[in-house]
């Protein structure tokens, strides 16, 4: 069954590429490549991620109180440390823009940000194991694809360190069996009733809230083209 998932998790993927493709190519990651965004403006991408992860924390953290088995309750405190690593890791990447001298910025949610961990909170309280997790199963290796590039670009276009990316390069990668885990807790919500198709509408809603931040981030940090 967890084989058969990941097939289907496949086929989604195809399914979403438009969405997938305008991430991916996304102006504020082109604009980034190309160091044409002030290095003072990436304080902005650090404050509104410190929401994001913060809220995300919480928002996993409900999935683990929430958890049917010991298998979703496994994969979603894996999950959790995850998101809290990320959250100490983000403090050294946003000490490094921080001291970047430039006007204030404001450390304030952005709507177009924050919607996007704000559809995780509502998927935490509201949906099933089998959505929540099938969402970030075809989520996640979007944002990570992003962040590697990111990780890149900061270090030979900014000249941050390895230490200062390490929120982004943890993302980068999925943990060995990461989709394999995943999968299993969606299986096993299909097999109590969770319809493919509410899995795939939790995906790509997320997948839109994805793209949502982007823009958000490209706009904020004043690109035009």
């Amino acid at each position: 069954m967890d084989a058969t998932v990941l097939k289907w998790v496949e086929r989604v993927r195809h399914e979403l590429q438009p969405i997938e493709a305008k991430i991916l190519n996304h102006r504020y990651l082109q604009a980034l490549e190309a160091g044409r965004i002030e290095r003072g403006q990436l304080r902005i991408f650090a404050g509104q991620q410190s929401h994001i992860i913060g809220s995300d924390v919480r928002s996993v953290a409900q999935m683990v109180a929430r958890a049917g088995s010991e298998r979703s309750r496994g994969f979603f405190l894996e999950l959790l440390e995850g998101e809290r690593a990320a959250l100490k890791a983000l403090d050294l990447f946003k000490a490094a823009v921080s001291s970047t001298a430039g006007a204030p910025i404001s450390d304030e949610p952005l709507p177009g940000a924050f919607a996007y961990c704000a559809f995780v909170a509502w998927l935490s309280l509201y949906a099933s194991e089998a959505e929540f997790v099938g969402a970030f199963l075809i989520n996640l290796p979007v944002w990570g694809a992003n962040c590697g590039r990111m990780a890149d670009a900061l270090q030979t276009k900014y000249g941050l360190s390895e230490a200062d990316v390490a929120f982004f390069t943890m993302f980068a990668t999925a943990p060995p069996g990461f989709e394999e885990r995943a999968a299993g807790v969606v299986a096993d919500g299909l097999a109590h009733g969770v319809t493919p198709g509410s899995v795939r509408l939790a995906a790509s809603m997320l997948q839109e809230y994805e793209l949502l931040f982007w823009d958000t981030m490209a706009q904020a940090s004043m690109l035009t083209t």
